[in-house]
């Protein structure tokens, strides 16, 4: 059986291109373009890993991690947070919050699929 991952990202081009690399791994991906129900969505389909985007429409990457790590069932869902804006503030705010790992826009194919696999080596 295929790996799962929902993807929450607003910017389209940037999400298809991570769909392509991901599909092309042999996992399943499943895109959100917003944070309003994502971690509906992700209680719901239960992943293997969640990739966030911090900036989105609806509610933010740190609220809806805020809300996973606070449910003891996502405790230890492996979470990367992506962002355009790599300040060391955003950085701060997701370790605090709990997130798995953070990866700064833009990056290579080969650093996505390769920071995925290191998350998902032990599920």
């Amino acid at each position: 059986m295929s790996k799962h991952v929902v993807l929450v990202e607003d910017e389209l081009n940037i999400a298809e291109a991570i769909r392509f690399v991901l599909s092309n791994d042999g996992w399943r991906v499943e895109t959100l373009a917003n944070g309003l129900n994502a971690v509906e969505v992700i209680r719901k389909v239960r992943p293997d890993l969640v990739l966030l985007d911090v900036m989105l429409p609806g509610r933010s990457g740190f609220e809806i991690l805020h809300d996973l790590r606070a449910d003891p069932a996502f405790a230890d869902l492996p979470v990367m947070m992506l962002t355009a804006r790599g300040q060391s503030r955003d950085r701060e705010m997701a370790r605090k919050a709990g997130v798995s790992k953070f990866m700064t826009k833009p990056f290579s194919n080969a650093e996505m699929l390769e920071a995925v696999r290191e998350l998902t080596a032990s599920a």
